[in-house]
């Protein structure tokens, strides 16, 4: 199956290209086409995910030469296979989301383009074997994002791309700069042949200057604090579709995705950099969220609320690696690596569910002020409970899928006696609580005679969200240990046993 490896980038790119020329021809095929080629690649994620094998393609063929990776490699393991699965699976619902919503907007075909080439870049960025081709693909989906933030052309969309770019170009500079830095030392760009020198490389102020810059550069991409400014505006400024995949998505493919394979499969990671992950990830859950609880702005409230979900994806990567340094008991860290993946699928489905539940409210009221809403539920019920679903996820309410990730952390926090840890992430998941509240009352509920008149959105709109919805509770079933071997264990064994990566690509 490893021939059909390449699809992930090929026919989103493919489209890309093709959306432009066909799109002169006939106004329905980039709405058409779109969500077709990313309802293929979910069904072959899916497939993959529970059938395939940990495998590599090698692009041209290109054999190794004495054990040397010379050629472009393609890697798919138990973790790039569940980040490509939020990708097309997220992407598919937002995309037949956008057929009706897109319409507010001219030049489809260029959004279409745009998001199909993002979704290319991405793809690429997880399946990368190569740090070179890895930035490659960073740099072709954030590009395509940087224009789809400002798809608008208001004074507000361009100035939010604008800042986007400056913190983007700055965080790609630094990641190009340490990429430098690896090739100098180590002679190759391959990620597991990198990782074949560095267990023998004994500069330990050289590696940890490259990855302190590395953390830097990855963690602008993520919007991890101190490196989130860009964020807010960006995520408030671009069509809800685009937030969608922005915060679902994007800051988890092209930052915390890459940032986790690099320190777990490349790297021989130390304590001090399992203590700065966690550190990082504190601040971001707690800053986070004491900034989103002041927001009226539906959208600035969601952003902010995203820095702080990634937190608690960071902390859990940052108890297993601070553990897993220590020679601590290796269940406790698979238990916390095993919850931040859980809490990042969680968080691409709930997230993407609030940023498309904002759009729809946008989209009928033409306002994301909450102070000037209310009352939508009587008139906007599909909008109102999946909202509302959403909201009860990311704020760890029992039985949505985002109580059992955060539950798994806490409780790995706590077997690893990082008491002030769980403690923390509890008390934010309060806030988080209160703020999400604060949304649902001041939008859906109380009394409002200015949206009297207002109507559900439809039905494309309407569809994606019944089914991110129905996926906040289906997916608690990954907090059942026989069910979350087979999909979770398969990428935190991928993640801490850095041999079965380096063999995928090198044999021996």
């Amino acid at each position: 199956m490893n021939s059909l490896i390449p699809l992930f980038v090929i026919i989103p790119l493919a489209t890309a290209f093709l959306i432009p020329i066909i799109g002169k021809i006939t106004n329905y095929f980039a709405k058409t086409i779109t969500p077709i080629i990313l309802l293929a690649l979910s069904i072959l994620s899916i497939s993959f995910l529970f059938y395939g094998k940990h495998e590599s393609y090698i692009i041209g063929g290109w054999q190794p030469v004495e054990n040397i990776p010379i050629a472009i490699y393609l890697v798919l393991d138990g973790f790039s296979c569940l980040v490509l699965c939020i990708t097309s699976l997220i992407g598919f619902l937002v995309s037949f989301y956008s057929i009706s919503y897109i319409k507010k907007y001219t030049s489809e075909n260029n959004f279409y383009a745009l998001f199909c080439l993002m979704i290319a870049g991405m793809n690429g960025v997880v399946l990368s074997g190569d740090i070179f081709n890895l930035f490659v693909f960073l740099e072709i989906s954030v590009i395509a994002s940087y224009a789809l933030v400002a798809f608008g052309v208001g004074k507000n969309e361009l100035e939010a791309s604008f800042k986007y770019q400056v913190l983007g170009n700055i965080a790609s500079f630094l990641i190009l700069f340490s990429i430098a830095l690896l090739y100098w030392q180590t002679k190759t760009l391959n990620i597991a042949d990198i990782s074949k020198v560095l267990q023998n490389y004994d500069n330990s102020i050289f590696l940890t200057f490259t990855q302190i810059i590395l953390i830097t550069g990855f963690g602008l991409k993520a919007a991890i604090i101190p490196f989130h400014a860009w964020l807010p505006d960006a995520h408030s400024s671009a069509p809800s579709p685009i937030s969608a995949m922005l915060s679902g998505v994007l800051i988890k493919a092209v930052g915390v995705y890459v940032l986790v394979r690099l320190f777990f499969n490349m790297f021989v990671f130390t304590y001090e950099i399992g203590v700065l992950v966690a550190v990082l990830g504190t601040l971001s859950m707690i800053v986070g969220s004491l900034l989103a609880i002041n927001q009226w702005d539906i959208k600035r409230l969601l952003a902010y609320s995203s820095i702080s979900q990634i937190g608690y994806i960071m902390i859990g990567f940052g108890i297993g690696m601070m553990i897993l340094t220590k020679g601590g008991e290796a269940s406790i860290a698979v238990l916390a690596i095993a919850g931040s993946l859980f809490h990042m699928v969680n968080h691409s489905v709930f997230k993407g569910l609030l940023f498309l539940g904002a759009g729809a409210i946008e989209f009928r009221t033409n306002t994301r002020d909450m102070s000037q809403l209310g009352g939508l539920s009587e008139n906007m019920p599909i909008t109102s409970t999946t909202s509302l679903g959403a909201s009860m996820s990311i704020s760890g309410i029992p039985p949505f899928n985002g109580f059992f990730s955060k539950l798994i952390i806490i409780i790995a926090a706590i077997q690893g006696k990082f008491y002030l840890l769980a403690l923390l992430a509890v008390i934010v998941s309060i806030i988080t609580l209160a703020y999400f509240l604060k949304f649902q009352k001041s939008v859906f509920y109380g009394k409002n005679k200015n949206y009297k008149n207002i109507k559900e959105v439809p039905f494309a709109m309407s569809f994606s969200m019944i089914i991110l919805v129905i996926l906040c509770i289906g997916l608690s079933v990954l907090a059942i240990p026989s069910i979350r071997e087979v999909i979770l264990d398969q990428a935190v064994s991928s993640l801490i046993n850095m041999d079965h990566y380096i063999n995928l690509v090198i044999q021996y």
